[in-house]
């Protein structure tokens, strides 16, 4: 039977959310509940990520505790590879990877906290995958000179969403990146505009504007 303590702590926006710790963890006592739960709220700062990595981690200790193993330190790399192993029936082979580096993840950090000595996911390997075809397509000129045409810009709705595929299409910057994006993120710098995008972790990525992306931008 799974057995998880639930524990009712502060989330990040102040609020207090229940979440459920493995007994595994548990009964290693307070030390290792506290190393458990800042494992997902300091090293993981994408909330879906956090969340699918925390599933994923009672996942594997619910079968743990299938297997009738009855304390952290018994967890072997035997035991991680068993159960990598019996995911494929289940699972698609991106999805198992993620259950494997979310295992890697929390051991490493279980590690370096003192409460593991070695950690029993490090020498796993999931299955291989290898992506040989995008699933997203690139707009021949054509296409693109098209869509951007048919945008109404005799609003200013149709301005900004003229504006903002421009900046997709001829920069190759995720949405996320693009509507991040604040006025002063589109600047003149010599005779040229430049657009500075912030990607993920806090990096940024600065470029001089396309002439076509000038024109849309400033018409």
């Amino acid at each position: 039977m799974n057995e998880l303590i639930v524990l009712s702590v502060p989330n990040e926006i102040g609020a207090t959310a229940r979440l459920g710790v493995p007994a595994l963890i548990a009964d290693v006592g307070d030390q290792a509940v506290r190393r458990f739960l800042e494992f997902f709220a300091a090293t993981i700062r994408n909330p879906n990520t956090r969340m699918a990595y925390y599933r994923a981690v009672l996942r594997f200790f619910a079968w743990c505790d299938q297997q009738q193993l009855d304390e952290l330190a018994a967890i072997e790399q035997l035991h991680v590879a068993a159960y990598i192993e019996g995911l494929q029936h289940a699972y698609a082979k991106p999805s198992i990877k993620q259950h494997l580096a979310a295992l890697r993840m929390l051991f490493d950090w279980l590690v370096t906290g003192g409460i593991l000595a070695i950690n029993p996911a490090h020498a796993v390997r999931g299955p291989k995958y290898v992506v040989k075809r995008g699933k997203t397509p690139v707009l021949m000129p054509e296409e693109a000179r098209a869509l951007l045409n048919s945008i109404d810009t005799s609003t200013v709705v149709g301005l900004r969403d003229r504006a903002l595929i421009s900046l997709m299409i001829f920069t190759f910057a995720r949405i996320g990146a693009v509507v991040a994006m604040r006025v002063e993120d589109y600047y003149p710098q010599g005779k040229r505009w430049w657009v500075r995008l912030h990607e993920k972790g806090g990096k940024r990525h600065e470029m001089p504007a396309h002439h076509t992306l000038e024109l849309r931008s400033d018409g």
